[in-house]
């Protein structure tokens, strides 16, 4: 099908997915322009001044997932993160507390408690955070003009009131528009700052801290590691099944079929990554915070591109890579639902057996998805080190996501496209049929 290999003209000749486009496009407008809307009584320029010594810490990582609107006190300076946060929260707790799991089985009514109760939790973090962070701007030196209870209640209200409002709108997003609100979101906070850092490397090159080769060196990088982290993305081991001969209905057989199990080798996604980073970043944190001479050694030992450093965040990345795919990935229950359906992996018994061969080819498939998430966070500091450059913005987590995002929005587009092509193929047979004077 022609048509389906290259979409995107066909976007906007279906009038609904058009109206999604559109929708989706208005929304992202809309969070980028609460994006550059200050709290009220925040100097800004004595918050940038400090927002630089924040790259290592726990702030430095956040602002990354909010597009910059930490460093510059927006209203949207919580962004998406205390829901996905709560989201993550519930999932978790669902490999410890029974009522969670039984609630995520037990379908739609369940999935609507779920819901209910991450919107709840999400406006409790939301009220934390905020608080967290007035109280940080009240003891940055000059950050707020007239400090005191009134600031920090005004300031919890609107960052409250506008991490409420975008998780509406990510939900919104979801419901009505293409692809996931939630990654759309932190999608577009990454890419805003792409346009800063291409302005800001060509001032690099028109001063000669830069040169041409490096410059074609770096794009030559950057369209490689891209290129791989696409193809690793969708890299999956295939697990062959087999679903037997069935009958249906009153002497109806179905034939037998053969499918397969794809077993992700990244399966985890960015979840490693943030998790190590969330670890990697404490000591750094301590330090900024504390004069303590301990603290201010560790934050110099862990800092990074360093041996430590990089040792201890791979390992923490492989480490998160086996946990977040364990909670995500249940081996035994697929092995369950395969045996409901009398489906089967050939050569292996059903029932407990096939769920420690799936558990075994799991394990086995994660070590490389691991390690590569290892090395695509590591590179961005080799970058560093390797061109003598103080900055680089192509980071490895960042690139993920905008990687996984842009490939999951792109099938959704391409899964709707193809609905309307046979939808139109069902009315044109209707039609037809309607001429025989027969009605389908």
């Amino acid at each position: 099908m022609p048509a389906m290999a290259n979409p995107i003209p066909n976007l906007f000749r279906v009038p609904e997915l058009k109206k999604k486009i559109l929708f989706t496009l208005f929304m992202m407008f809309v969070y980028r322009i609460g994006s550059h809307i200050t709290v009220p009584g925040i100097d800004v320029g004595a918050l940038q001044a400090f927002a630089g010594q924040l790259s290592n810490t726990f702030l430095g990582v956040y602002d990354m997932f909010v597009g910059g609107g930490l460093s510059r006190a927006t209203i949207f300076a919580l962004g998406i993160m205390p829901y996905i946060s709560a989201s993550i929260m519930f999932q978790l707790l669902a490999a410890v507390f029974p009522t969670v799991e039984k609630l995520q089985k037990e379908g739609e009514e369940g999935r609507k408690k779920l819901t209910q109760w991450t919107r709840y939790t999400t406006v409790l973090l939301c009220v934390i955070q905020a608080y967290a962070y007035a109280s940080f701007l009240q003891n940055l030196p000059g950050g707020v003009n007239n400090p005191g209870f009134g600031f920090v209640f005004t300031t919890v209200v609107v960052l409250t009131t506008g991490g409420v409002f975008i998780m509406w709108m990510g939900e919104q997003i979801t419901e009505r528009g293409l692809g996931n609100g939630m990654s759309l979101m932190i999608f577009f906070s990454i890419i805003q700052g792409f346009p800063g850092a291409v302005a800001r490397t060509w001032e690099s090159v028109s001063g000669g801290q830069i040169g041409l080769f490096e410059v074609l060196a770096l794009l030559a990088i950057i369209v490689g590691i891209t290129a791989g982290v696409v193809a690793m993305t969708m890299a999956a081991r295939k697990i062959p099944i087999q679903i037997p001969r069935k009958v249906v209905g009153r002497g109806r057989i179905r034939e037998g079929q053969k499918s397969f199990i794809p077993l992700r080798v990244n399966s985890a996604g960015v979840m490693p990554i943030i998790f190590a980073q969330s670890f990697i970043v404490v000591p750094g944190t301590i330090a900024a915070f504390s004069s303590v001479g301990i603290f201010e050694d560790m934050a110099d030992i862990f800092r990074p591109a360093s041996w430590a450093y990089s040792i201890t965040y791979a390992a923490l990345i492989i480490f998160f890579a086996y946990f977040y795919t364990a909670i995500i990935f249940n081996p035994v229950d697929l092995a369950e639902n395969l045996k409901k359906q009398g489906a089967f992996i050939p050569g292996v018994k059903p029932g407990a057996r096939t769920a420690e061969y799936i558990d075994r080819i799991l394990t086995r498939v994660t070590l490389p998805g691991s390690i590569y998430l290892a090395l695509i966070a590591l590179l961005p500091f080799w970058i560093l080190d390797i061109f003598n450059m103080q900055w680089f913005f192509f980071g490895g987590t960042s690139l993920l996501i905008v990687v996984g995002v842009g490939l999951d929005t792109v099938q959704q587009a391409q899964q709707d496209l193809l609905l309307r092509r046979y939808d139109g193929f069902m009315k044109k047979g209707r039609v037809k049929m309607r001429g025989r004077g027969r009605y389908m």
